[in-house]
């Protein structure tokens, strides 16, 4: 079985959810979108692959916004068309914060700003708890989703919808792979100055990051257990399906 990372920059490793792919026999590919030589100029070119080559899809956030089509349109609507391949060939995808914006913006939602930020740790009220429990989750955006037809909302905050499901996927708002060495590393890339933009602490949120570690990776790895068993399993995967045929 085989899933595929989209890393849209290079500050952004996988993490916990990608160990828990892996513990669960998954072999875990990567493809950096934006490389660390054009993170201030990312209007790069991406191939993206054929989507039914991989049992399952997970994008992941970034520091830019889906709908900036003048900065990342050369990539961001051509990663767009493969997360609707991917929905029409029954991949499941698990996007994280900008990766479920752009899922649902690829099935007929939206990406749009929000109407305030979300930096930190945050409970969210879940009617899912089976699948999304109330956390506490790792937030970092200034954006939201517009939910796409069909989709069932499963979480959400006083800002923001937070998980939603379509098909054999899950999108999240929060970010289930952060690690304290992950959040040092976004400070370290414009995130300190947009802490401190907007009032935060940056050590105060590290020190935060480090207590809850422990924790928030047990939460990650029961998150893509969640979405492998209850979500993503409705259908066998793809090389299930082809032994079988």
């Amino acid at each position: 079985m085989r899933v595929l990372f989209v890393q849209h920059d290079h500050t952004s490793p996988v993490g916990p959810v990608g160990a828990r792919f892996e513990h669960h026999g998954y072999d875990v590919d990567e493809l950096l979108v934006v490389p660390a030589g054009r993170f201030d100029d990312p209007s790069v070119h991406v191939d993206f692959p054929d989507p039914s080559t991989y049992d399952v899809l997970v994008p992941m956030g970034s520091p830019w916004s889906v709908y900036d089509d003048a900065l990342i349109g050369s990539w961001v609507r051509p990663e767009l068309e493969f997360l609707r391949r991917a929905h029409q060939s029954d991949v499941p995808v698990l996007g994280i914060c900008f990766g479920g914006q752009a899922l649902a913006a690829a099935l007929g939602g939206a990406a749009v700003p929000a109407g305030a930020s979300e930096v930190g740790w945050y409970e969210v009220d879940t009617t899912a708890p089976e699948i999304v429990e109330s956390g506490p989750w790792f937030q970092w955006h200034h954006d939201r989703w517009d939910a796409p037809p069909g989709a069932r909302t499963l979480a959400t905050t006083a800002v923001s919808e937070q998980a939603f499901v379509v098909g054999r996927s899950l999108a999240v708002q929060f970010h289930p792979e952060l690690t304290p060495d992950t959040l040092r590393g976004w400070l370290d890339n414009g995130g300190s100055r947009y802490l401190e933009s907007h009032g935060r602490d940056a050590a105060e949120l590290v020190e935060q990051t480090e207590r809850l570690a422990g924790s928030a990776e047990l939460r990650a790895h029961r998150l893509v257990d969640r979405f492998l068993d209850l979500v993503a399993g409705r259908i066998a995967p793809r090389g299930t399906r082809d032994r079988a045929s």
